[in-house]
C-alpha cells in the first residue's frame, strides 16, 4: 500500500468515527437533560469527558511507546468510542448515560497518541503538512455529517434519541472493519518512515531517545496561542446573547466553520511542506483576529470571527500535529503526542477561564489581553523550529 493510500484510508476511518462521536456530542446536553440532568451535571460530565480525552493521553502515549502496540491501542480506543455511542441511546438512566459519555472520550484518549504516531510514519513519505492536512480535511467531513445525520433522524422520529444514536452503529462497524483491513495490509507503517529516511537521511541526533528542547519550546508556543483562543461555545454565546443570531442558526454557522477548518488545514499543510514552520505564524495572527472580530456587535463581523475561528482550528488540528512528528524521533513520538495533548488541555482550560472571565468584565480588555498573549507566541515560535526531513 502506498503512503498516500494509507493516509487517505486512515482519514476515512477518522471521517466515519467523527460521524459517530460528533453526532453524539451534538445532542449530549439535551439527552442528559431529558434523563433529569441539571445544567451543573451536564457541565461536570462533559468537562470530565474532555479532561479525560486530553489528560489520559499522558498515560496512553508513553504506554504506546513502551509496548509498541500502536495498532492494538488504536483499535481499542476506536472500539470503545463506537460501542459507547449507540449504547448511550438506550441507557435509560442518568448515571449510565454519564458513564457512557465519559467512556466515549476515554476511547479518544486511548487511541490518539498511537493513531497520530501511525499516521506520522506515512506522512514522512507524503510530506508532514500535506499528509496531516488531508487526514484533517477528511475528518471534518465526518464532523459535519454526523450532527446533520442525527438532526435528520431526530426530525423523522419525533426527537427520539434512541434511533438517532442507534443509526450511528453503522458507521461505527465500518470504522472497525476498515481498521482491521488496514492493519492486515500495513502491519508496520514505520516502514514508510524507514524508506523515507534512507532516501533523505535525518540528522545524527534524530536517534536520540529524549524529547528535544525544541519540543518543549514548541509546547510553550502552543500553550501561549491556545490560552488566547476563544471557544466556539463562547463565540456562539455572544452571538445569541447580543441577538445577532438565533440559536437555530448556530449549528449552521458551526458547520460553515468546519468547512473553513478543512480548507485551512489543506492550505497550511501544503505551505508547511514548502516553507516549514514559518507558516505557523498564521495561528497566533488568526487567534488574535478571532477575539477582535468574534466579539464585535455587528452580525457580519462577528460571523466572520467564527469563520476565522474555523481556520485557526484547521491549523491546530493538522499542522501543529505534523510539526510534533518533525520535532521528535520515532521512538518517543507517542509520548510526545501524549504530553503535547496534556499541554493543550491545560492551556485550553486556562484560556476558557481567562477569556470567559474577561468577557464578563470588558471586551476591549479581553481583546487587548489576547493580542498580547499572541505576540508572546510569535516570539516563541522561531526557537521551536523543527528539524526537517522526518
Amino acid at each position: 500500500m502506498s503512503p498516500w493510500r494509507f493516509v487517505v484510508w486512515f482519514g476515512t476511518v477518522s471521517l466515519l468515527a467523527d460521524v459517530v462521536y460528533e453526532g453524539a456530542r451534538s445532542i449530549t446536553g439535551p439527552l442528559l437533560a431529558s434523563l433529569g440532568a441539571s445544567a451543573l451535571v451536564v457541565g461536570v460530565v462533559t468537562g470530565a469527558g474532555e479532561a479525560a480525552a486530553l489528560g489520559l493521553r499522558l498515560v496512553s502515549g508513553p504506554l504506546a511507546d513502551r509496548t509498541r502496540r500502536f495498532w492494538t491501542l488504536t483499535i481499542a480506543g476506536y472500539a470503545l468510542t463506537v460501542v459507547s455511542v449507540p449504547l448511550l441511546g438506550v441507557a435509560g438512566v442518568l448515571w449510565a448515560a454519564c458513564v457512557l459519555v465519559i467512556a466515549e472520550r476515554v476511547g479518544k484518549a486511548v487511541r490518539s497518541p498511537a493513531k497520530d504516531t501511525l499516521l506520522s510514519h506515512a506522512t514522512a513519505a507524503t510530506g508532514r503538512g500535506r499528509g496531516f492536512a488531508v487526514h484533517e480535511a477528511l475528518d471534518q467531513v465526518g464532523a459535519i455529517t454526523g450532527p446533520l445525520l442525527v438532526a435528520g433522524v431526530l426530525a423523522l422520529t419525533g426527537n427520539r434519541y434512541g434511533p438517532a444514536l442507534g443509526v450511528l452503529a453503522v458507521p461505527g462497524v465500518a470504522v472497525l472493519l476498515l481498521l482491521f483491513r488496514l492493519r492486515a495490509r500495513m502491519p508496520d507503517p514505520a516502514a514508510y518512515e524507514r524508506e523515507a529516511a534512507a532516501e533523505r537521511p535525518v540528522p545524527p541526533d534524530a536517534a536520540d531517545r529524549g524529547l528535544p528542547k525544541s519540543f518543549w519550546t514548541y509546547a510553550a508556543f502552543t500553550a501561549a496561542t491556545t490560552t488566547g483562543f476563544a471557544t466556539f461555545g463562547l463565540l456562539s454565546y455572544h452571538l445569541v446573547r447580543q441577538h445577532l443570531l438565533s440559536a437555530a442558526w448556530v449549528p449552521v454557522l458551526y458547520a460553515a466553520a468546519m468547512a473553513v477548518d478543512a480548507v485551512a488545514a489543506l492550505a497550511t499543510g501544503w505551505l508547511y511542506d514548502r516553507i516549514g514552520p514559518r507558516v505557523l505564524v498564521a495561528l497566533p495572527v488568526l487567534t488574535a483576529a478571532v477575539a477582535v472580530l468574534g466579539f464585535h456587535d455587528t452580525v457580519p463581523i462577528a460571523v466572520a470571527g467564527s469563520l476565522v475561528w474555523g481556520a485557526a482550528m484547521g491549523i491546530q488540528e493538522s499542522t501543529l500535529r505534523a510539526t510534533v512528528a518533525d520535532l521528535v524521533p520515532s521512538g518517543r513520538r507517542a509520548t510526545a503526542y501524549g504530553l503535547f495533548a496534556g499541554v493543550v488541555g491545560v492551556a485550553s482550560l486556562a484560556g476558557g477561564a481567562l477569556i470567559g472571565g474577561l468577557y464578563g468584565y470588558s471586551i476591549p480588555v479581553l481583546v487587548t489581553v489576547v493580542v498580547a498573549v499572541q505576540a508572546l507566541a510569535v516570539v516563541l515560535l522561531p526557537a521551536a523550529g523543527p528539524r526537517r526531513g522526518g
